[in-house]
Protein backbone atom coordinates (compact mmCIF):
# COMPACT_ATOMS: atom_id res chain seq x y z
CA UNK A 1 0.00 0.00 0.00
CA UNK A 2 1.31 3.43 -0.92
CA UNK A 3 2.08 5.69 2.05
CA UNK A 4 1.70 9.46 1.90
CA UNK A 5 5.02 11.28 1.77
CA UNK A 6 5.97 13.49 4.78
CA UNK A 7 5.11 16.73 2.98
CA UNK A 8 1.59 15.54 2.19
CA UNK A 9 1.14 14.31 5.77
CA UNK A 10 2.24 17.66 7.13
CA UNK A 11 -0.08 19.58 4.81
CA UNK A 12 -2.99 17.35 5.81
CA UNK A 13 -2.16 17.85 9.50
CA UNK A 14 -2.11 21.62 9.04
CA UNK A 15 -5.45 21.50 7.26
CA UNK A 16 -6.99 19.45 10.08
CA UNK A 17 -5.70 22.01 12.59
CA UNK A 18 -7.90 24.65 10.91
CA UNK A 19 -11.09 23.51 12.62
CA UNK A 20 -13.59 25.52 10.61
CA UNK A 21 -12.09 24.22 7.38
CA UNK A 22 -11.90 20.61 8.57
CA UNK A 23 -15.48 20.44 9.88
CA UNK A 24 -16.76 22.27 6.80
CA UNK A 25 -15.11 19.57 4.68
CA UNK A 26 -16.81 16.88 6.78
CA UNK A 27 -20.18 18.59 6.34
CA UNK A 28 -19.83 19.04 2.58
CA UNK A 29 -18.63 15.45 2.10
CA UNK A 30 -21.62 14.15 4.06
CA UNK A 31 -23.95 16.29 1.96
CA UNK A 32 -22.30 15.09 -1.26
CA UNK A 33 -22.51 11.46 -0.14
CA UNK A 34 -26.22 11.81 0.65
CA UNK A 35 -26.91 13.55 -2.67
CA UNK A 36 -24.89 11.13 -4.82
CA UNK A 37 -26.67 8.17 -3.22
CA UNK A 38 -29.96 10.03 -2.79
CA UNK A 39 -31.96 7.09 -4.16
CA UNK A 40 -31.13 5.18 -0.97
CA UNK A 41 -32.29 7.96 1.35
CA UNK A 42 -34.99 9.77 -0.64
CA UNK A 43 -36.99 7.70 -3.08
CA UNK A 44 -40.50 6.41 -3.73
CA UNK A 45 -39.04 2.97 -4.44
CA UNK A 46 -38.53 0.57 -1.56
CA UNK A 47 -35.09 -0.44 -0.37
CA UNK A 48 -36.14 -4.04 0.31
CA UNK A 49 -39.34 -5.97 -0.38
CA UNK A 50 -39.91 -9.44 1.03
CA UNK A 51 -42.87 -11.20 -0.61
CA UNK A 52 -43.68 -14.89 -0.27
CA UNK A 53 -40.17 -15.68 0.87
CA UNK A 54 -38.46 -13.84 -2.02
CA UNK A 55 -36.46 -10.63 -1.66
CA UNK A 56 -36.57 -7.72 -4.11
CA UNK A 57 -34.34 -4.63 -4.21
CA UNK A 58 -36.23 -2.08 -6.33
CA UNK A 59 -34.05 1.00 -5.63
CA UNK A 60 -31.64 0.57 -8.54
CA UNK A 61 -33.55 -2.21 -10.33
CA UNK A 62 -35.78 -2.04 -13.38
CA UNK A 63 -39.48 -1.29 -13.00
CA UNK A 64 -41.31 -3.99 -11.03
CA UNK A 65 -45.04 -4.16 -11.89
CA UNK A 66 -47.63 -4.25 -9.12
CA UNK A 67 -48.92 -7.67 -10.17
CA UNK A 68 -45.60 -9.14 -9.01
CA UNK A 69 -46.79 -8.47 -5.45
CA UNK A 70 -50.43 -9.34 -6.08
CA UNK A 71 -51.67 -5.76 -6.55
CA UNK A 72 -53.51 -6.43 -9.79
CA UNK A 73 -51.95 -3.79 -12.08
CA UNK A 74 -49.05 -3.91 -14.56
CA UNK A 75 -47.52 -0.47 -14.03
CA UNK A 76 -44.84 0.26 -11.45
CA UNK A 77 -45.59 -0.69 -7.89
CA UNK A 78 -46.64 1.96 -5.40
CA UNK A 79 -44.43 0.82 -2.55
CA UNK A 80 -46.06 3.05 0.07
CA UNK A 81 -49.40 1.39 -0.62
CA UNK A 82 -47.71 -2.00 -0.69
CA UNK A 83 -46.21 -1.34 2.74
CA UNK A 84 -49.62 -0.39 4.13
CA UNK A 85 -51.12 -3.55 2.61
CA UNK A 86 -48.47 -5.82 4.16
CA UNK A 87 -48.82 -4.05 7.53
CA UNK A 88 -52.58 -4.64 7.52
CA UNK A 89 -52.29 -8.27 6.50
CA UNK A 90 -49.43 -9.15 8.82
CA UNK A 91 -47.46 -12.27 7.95
CA UNK A 92 -43.87 -12.56 6.85
CA UNK A 93 -44.01 -10.10 3.95
CA UNK A 94 -42.62 -6.63 4.59
CA UNK A 95 -41.39 -3.45 2.86
CA UNK A 96 -38.50 -1.24 3.99
CA UNK A 97 -38.86 2.29 2.63
CA UNK A 98 -36.22 5.09 2.57
CA UNK A 99 -36.42 7.71 5.35
CA UNK A 100 -38.12 10.06 2.86
CA UNK A 101 -40.44 7.86 0.75
CA UNK A 102 -40.92 10.33 -2.12
CA UNK A 103 -39.01 11.05 -5.30
CA UNK A 104 -38.40 14.64 -6.49
CA UNK A 105 -40.84 14.36 -9.41
CA UNK A 106 -43.80 12.89 -7.55
CA UNK A 107 -46.94 14.95 -6.87
CA UNK A 108 -48.46 14.04 -3.52
CA UNK A 109 -52.03 15.34 -3.98
CA UNK A 110 -54.77 14.98 -1.39
CA UNK A 111 -58.54 14.91 -1.70
CA UNK A 112 -60.14 18.39 -1.30
CA UNK A 113 -56.75 19.92 -0.43
CA UNK A 114 -54.45 21.97 -2.59
CA UNK A 115 -50.66 22.22 -2.34
CA UNK A 116 -48.34 23.49 -1.05
CA UNK A 117 -48.60 21.46 2.15
CA UNK A 118 -46.69 22.47 5.31
CA UNK A 119 -44.06 20.24 6.93
CA UNK A 120 -45.49 17.01 8.33
CA UNK A 121 -43.50 14.38 10.20
CA UNK A 122 -46.39 11.91 10.16
CA UNK A 123 -46.50 12.00 6.32
CA UNK A 124 -42.68 12.27 6.13
CA UNK A 125 -42.78 15.58 4.30
CA UNK A 126 -40.14 16.93 6.66
CA UNK A 127 -39.82 20.25 4.80
CA UNK A 128 -43.31 20.29 3.33
CA UNK A 129 -44.20 20.29 -0.36
CA UNK A 130 -43.90 22.84 -3.14
CA UNK A 131 -46.69 24.50 -5.09
CA UNK A 132 -47.49 21.34 -7.06
CA UNK A 133 -47.19 18.84 -4.22
CA UNK A 134 -43.58 17.67 -4.67
CA UNK A 135 -41.49 17.01 -1.58
CA UNK A 136 -39.22 19.99 -0.85
CA UNK A 137 -36.49 17.94 0.86
CA UNK A 138 -36.32 15.59 -2.13
CA UNK A 139 -36.07 18.55 -4.52
CA UNK A 140 -33.36 20.11 -2.35
CA UNK A 141 -31.17 17.01 -2.16
CA UNK A 142 -31.43 16.10 -5.83
CA UNK A 143 -31.00 19.77 -6.73
CA UNK A 144 -27.82 19.90 -4.65
CA UNK A 145 -26.42 16.96 -6.61
CA UNK A 146 -27.10 18.79 -9.85
CA UNK A 147 -25.63 22.06 -8.54
CA UNK A 148 -22.43 20.55 -7.13
CA UNK A 149 -21.76 18.48 -10.26
CA UNK A 150 -22.41 21.57 -12.37
CA UNK A 151 -20.03 23.77 -10.37
CA UNK A 152 -17.25 21.13 -10.17
CA UNK A 153 -17.42 20.45 -13.90
CA UNK A 154 -17.41 24.17 -14.62
CA UNK A 155 -14.46 24.66 -12.27
CA UNK A 156 -12.47 21.94 -14.03
CA UNK A 157 -13.10 23.41 -17.49
CA UNK A 158 -12.42 27.00 -16.42
CA UNK A 159 -9.23 26.09 -14.57
CA UNK A 160 -7.95 23.86 -17.37
CA UNK A 161 -8.27 26.63 -19.95
CA UNK A 162 -7.58 29.60 -17.67
CA UNK A 163 -4.46 28.28 -15.94
CA UNK A 164 -2.93 27.02 -19.19
CA UNK A 165 -3.65 30.26 -21.04
CA UNK A 166 -2.62 32.51 -18.15
CA UNK A 167 0.68 30.71 -17.58
CA UNK A 168 1.48 30.80 -21.29
CA UNK A 169 0.74 34.52 -21.51
CA UNK A 170 2.81 35.36 -18.45
CA UNK A 171 5.70 33.07 -19.30
CA UNK A 172 6.21 33.80 -23.00
CA UNK A 173 5.06 37.44 -22.94
CA UNK A 174 5.75 39.63 -25.97
CA UNK A 175 3.51 39.43 -29.03
CA UNK A 176 1.83 36.26 -27.73
CA UNK A 177 0.77 38.03 -24.56
CA UNK A 178 -0.40 41.20 -26.34
CA UNK A 179 -2.46 39.25 -28.87
CA UNK A 180 -4.34 37.24 -26.26
CA UNK A 181 -4.85 40.32 -24.10
CA UNK A 182 -6.81 41.88 -26.95
CA UNK A 183 -8.72 38.62 -27.51
CA UNK A 184 -9.70 38.42 -23.84
CA UNK A 185 -10.74 42.07 -23.72
CA UNK A 186 -13.09 41.51 -26.66
CA UNK A 187 -14.31 38.22 -25.20
CA UNK A 188 -15.10 39.74 -21.81
CA UNK A 189 -17.32 42.42 -23.39
CA UNK A 190 -19.76 39.85 -24.80
CA UNK A 191 -22.92 40.04 -22.63
CA UNK A 192 -23.19 36.64 -21.00
CA UNK A 193 -26.86 36.89 -20.01
CA UNK A 194 -27.89 37.89 -23.55
CA UNK A 195 -26.16 34.79 -24.91
CA UNK A 196 -28.10 32.62 -22.45
CA UNK A 197 -31.38 34.30 -23.47
CA UNK A 198 -30.66 33.84 -27.18
CA UNK A 199 -29.69 30.19 -26.76
CA UNK A 200 -32.75 29.53 -24.56
CA UNK A 201 -35.00 30.99 -27.24
CA UNK A 202 -33.55 28.63 -29.87
CA UNK A 203 -33.13 25.37 -27.93
CA UNK A 204 -34.16 24.11 -24.51
CA UNK A 205 -30.98 24.44 -22.42
CA UNK A 206 -29.77 21.29 -20.71
CA UNK A 207 -26.89 20.50 -18.37
CA UNK A 208 -24.29 20.21 -21.15
CA UNK A 209 -25.38 23.35 -23.01
CA UNK A 210 -25.29 25.46 -19.84
CA UNK A 211 -21.86 24.09 -18.91
CA UNK A 212 -20.44 24.92 -22.34
CA UNK A 213 -21.90 28.43 -22.39
CA UNK A 214 -20.64 29.28 -18.92
CA UNK A 215 -17.23 27.73 -19.57
CA UNK A 216 -17.13 29.79 -22.77
CA UNK A 217 -16.87 32.93 -20.60
CA UNK A 218 -15.81 31.67 -17.16
CA UNK A 219 -12.10 31.07 -17.80
CA UNK A 220 -11.22 34.76 -18.18
CA UNK A 221 -10.86 35.74 -14.51
CA UNK A 222 -8.42 32.97 -13.54
CA UNK A 223 -6.45 33.68 -16.72
CA UNK A 224 -5.65 37.23 -15.60
CA UNK A 225 -4.66 36.01 -12.14
CA UNK A 226 -2.34 33.29 -13.47
CA UNK A 227 -0.80 35.70 -16.01
CA UNK A 228 0.12 38.13 -13.22
CA UNK A 229 1.47 35.40 -10.94
CA UNK A 230 3.51 33.84 -13.74
CA UNK A 231 5.05 37.19 -14.67
CA UNK A 232 6.21 37.57 -11.08
CA UNK A 233 7.38 33.99 -10.56
CA UNK A 234 9.38 33.63 -13.79
CA UNK A 235 11.85 36.31 -12.69
CA UNK A 236 12.65 34.72 -9.35
CA UNK A 237 16.03 33.15 -8.67
CA UNK A 238 14.84 29.53 -8.58
CA UNK A 239 13.27 29.87 -12.04
CA UNK A 240 16.44 31.45 -13.44
CA UNK A 241 18.45 28.60 -11.88
CA UNK A 242 16.39 25.76 -13.37
CA UNK A 243 16.35 27.57 -16.72
CA UNK A 244 20.14 27.80 -16.70
CA UNK A 245 20.26 24.05 -16.02
CA UNK A 246 18.39 23.47 -19.30
CA UNK A 247 14.88 22.72 -18.02
CA UNK A 248 12.19 22.83 -20.71
CA UNK A 249 9.41 25.41 -20.75
CA UNK A 250 6.80 22.77 -19.88
CA UNK A 251 8.84 21.55 -16.92
CA UNK A 252 9.36 25.08 -15.61
CA UNK A 253 5.65 25.91 -15.88
CA UNK A 254 4.17 22.67 -14.52
CA UNK A 255 6.87 21.63 -12.02
CA UNK A 256 7.88 25.03 -10.63
CA UNK A 257 5.57 27.94 -11.44
CA UNK A 258 2.17 26.32 -10.95
CA UNK A 259 3.12 24.51 -7.66
CA UNK A 260 4.33 27.84 -6.26
CA UNK A 261 1.08 29.55 -7.19
CA UNK A 262 -1.10 26.78 -5.75
CA UNK A 263 -2.16 28.96 -2.82
CA UNK A 264 -3.65 31.48 -5.24
CA UNK A 265 -5.36 28.74 -7.26
CA UNK A 266 -7.01 27.13 -4.22
CA UNK A 267 -7.96 30.54 -2.87
CA UNK A 268 -10.02 31.22 -5.98
CA UNK A 269 -11.40 27.67 -6.25
CA UNK A 270 -14.05 27.90 -3.47
CA UNK A 271 -15.28 31.21 -4.87
CA UNK A 272 -15.49 29.59 -8.31
CA UNK A 273 -17.50 26.67 -6.89
CA UNK A 274 -19.78 29.06 -5.03
CA UNK A 275 -20.11 31.15 -8.17
CA UNK A 276 -21.13 28.09 -10.18
CA UNK A 277 -23.84 27.16 -7.66
CA UNK A 278 -25.14 30.73 -7.50
CA UNK A 279 -25.05 31.10 -11.30
CA UNK A 280 -27.08 27.93 -11.87
CA UNK A 281 -29.54 28.90 -9.13
CA UNK A 282 -29.92 32.38 -10.63
CA UNK A 283 -30.51 31.08 -14.14
CA UNK A 284 -33.09 28.60 -12.90
CA UNK A 285 -34.78 31.35 -10.90
CA UNK A 286 -35.01 33.55 -14.01
CA UNK A 287 -36.29 30.65 -16.11
CA UNK A 288 -33.21 30.33 -18.35
CA UNK A 289 -31.69 27.32 -16.60
CA UNK A 290 -32.41 23.62 -16.59
CA UNK A 291 -35.80 22.58 -18.02
CA UNK A 292 -38.69 21.49 -15.81
CA UNK A 293 -39.17 19.25 -13.93
CA UNK A 294 -35.43 18.99 -13.16
CA UNK A 295 -34.87 19.48 -9.38
CA UNK A 296 -33.44 22.95 -8.95
CA UNK A 297 -32.82 25.34 -6.09
CA UNK A 298 -33.57 28.31 -8.32
CA UNK A 299 -36.94 26.88 -9.33
CA UNK A 300 -37.80 26.26 -5.67
CA UNK A 301 -36.74 29.80 -4.80
CA UNK A 302 -38.99 31.13 -7.55
CA UNK A 303 -41.91 29.13 -6.13
CA UNK A 304 -41.23 30.50 -2.66
CA UNK A 305 -41.19 34.06 -3.99
CA UNK A 306 -44.48 33.54 -5.85
CA UNK A 307 -46.14 32.04 -2.77
CA UNK A 308 -44.82 33.83 0.31
CA UNK A 309 -47.39 32.11 2.53
CA UNK A 310 -45.53 28.84 1.98
CA UNK A 311 -42.61 30.14 4.04
CA UNK A 312 -41.00 26.70 4.32
CA UNK A 313 -40.06 26.67 0.63
CA UNK A 314 -38.00 29.88 0.71
CA UNK A 315 -36.61 29.09 4.16
CA UNK A 316 -35.36 25.67 3.04
CA UNK A 317 -33.65 26.96 -0.12
CA UNK A 318 -32.05 29.99 1.54
CA UNK A 319 -30.77 27.86 4.44
CA UNK A 320 -29.31 25.30 2.01
CA UNK A 321 -27.58 28.05 0.01
CA UNK A 322 -26.11 29.70 3.12
CA UNK A 323 -24.79 26.43 4.56
CA UNK A 324 -23.32 25.27 1.24
CA UNK A 325 -21.62 28.55 0.32
CA UNK A 326 -20.28 29.06 3.85
CA UNK A 327 -18.79 25.57 4.12
CA UNK A 328 -17.18 25.78 0.67
CA UNK A 329 -15.59 29.12 1.60
CA UNK A 330 -14.25 27.79 4.92
CA UNK A 331 -12.75 24.79 3.11
CA UNK A 332 -10.93 27.13 0.73
CA UNK A 333 -9.51 29.13 3.63
CA UNK A 334 -8.29 25.97 5.35
CA UNK A 335 -6.63 24.67 2.19
CA UNK A 336 -4.96 28.02 1.56
CA UNK A 337 -3.47 28.09 5.04
CA UNK A 338 -2.30 24.48 4.81
CA UNK A 339 -0.81 24.45 1.30
CA UNK A 340 0.74 27.90 1.03
CA UNK A 341 4.46 27.12 0.47
CA UNK A 342 5.64 30.55 1.65
CA UNK A 343 3.64 30.42 4.88
CA UNK A 344 5.34 27.22 6.04
CA UNK A 345 8.80 27.46 4.45
CA UNK A 346 11.88 27.80 6.69
CA UNK A 347 15.04 29.33 5.19
CA UNK A 348 18.33 28.27 6.68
Amino acid sequence: MRVLNPVTKEQFRRFCSVKRGFWSLVIILVLMFISFFAEVFINSRALVVCYQGEFYFPTYADMIPGKTFGLGYSYETNYRELKQKFDREGGNSFVIMPPVPYNPYENDLRFNEYPPFPPSFSLRHFLGTDNVGRDVLARLVYGFRTAILFSLTLLFLNYTVGISMGCAMGYFGGVFDLFFQRVIEIWSNIPFLYVIIIVSSIVVPNFLILILIMAFFGWISITWVMRTMTYREKEREYILAVRSLGASHMRIIFRHIIPNTISVIVTYAPFAISGGIVALTSLDYLGFGLPAPTPSWGELLSQGWQNMEAWWISAAVVSALVVTLMTVTFIGEGIREAFDPRRHTVYE
